[in-house]
């Protein structure tokens, strides 16, 4: 199957007319950068671009809310900052609410709105963190900046403290949500 047939594949169940699911394929193929890739194989592809695939695939699908959990734990440091980009750019231009699990402390300060910590089963939320970072991100200035320290030390703080708890207090897995929408006045939301 090539990326534009494996693009179109959840499409084809939405019973759309093939002129519509052309248009979804080439307008979420060219979000994501691959908008040359239609001909190509999965196998032909890098890591990185087969992580494009998929969110070519899910953006195509036009969702309300769109889940991703761990998307980049496979891929290099570069590639998975250049996905970070890249979630945060379609979160604008498509206006998705995403909710983005991560066990990257950095990377759910930098994605999102909002970052919940959980705990172990039975999972309860830990801590609500507002993020309260510029909309415009990029990777060197944000994460070199005091605010984005702040905010990296409480979460690091609070699955700290999980791990420390008493024995009757719920322990944190380390996992973090990141949800950035809000300012597209949906709930939850992510990058």
């Amino acid at each position: 199957m090539t990326v534009a047939e494996n693009v179109e594949l959840p499409l084809k169940q939405k019973k759309l007319p093939t002129a519509r699911r052309k248009e979804l394929v080439d307008e979420s193929l060219a979000a994501v950068g691959l908008a040359e890739a239609h001909a190509a194989y999965p196998w032909q592809l890098s890591g990185g671009m087969q992580q494009r695939v998929a969110i070519a695939r899910a953006v195509a699908y036009e969702p309300h809310v769109l889940l991703m959990d761990e998307p980049f734990a496979a891929v290099d440091a570069q590639t998975r900052a250049d996905l970070e980009d890249l979630i945060r750019d379609l979160w604008h231009k498509f206006k998705v609410t995403t909710l983005f699990v991560t066990h990257d402390i950095d990377e759910a300060v930098y994605l999102g709105q909002r970052v919940l910590i959980l705990s172990n089963s039975p999972t309860v939320i830990r801590d609500d963190l507002a993020i309260d970072l510029p909309d415009e991100r990029d990777q060197l200035t944000t994460r070199s900046s005091t605010r984005f320290a702040e905010l990296r030390a409480r979460v690091y703080e609070q699955i700290h403290r999980a791990k420390t708890a008493a024995a009757d207090e719920p322990v944190a897995a380390g996992a973090t949500a990141a949800t950035p929408s809000a300012d597209h006045g949906r709930t939850g939301a992510g990058a």
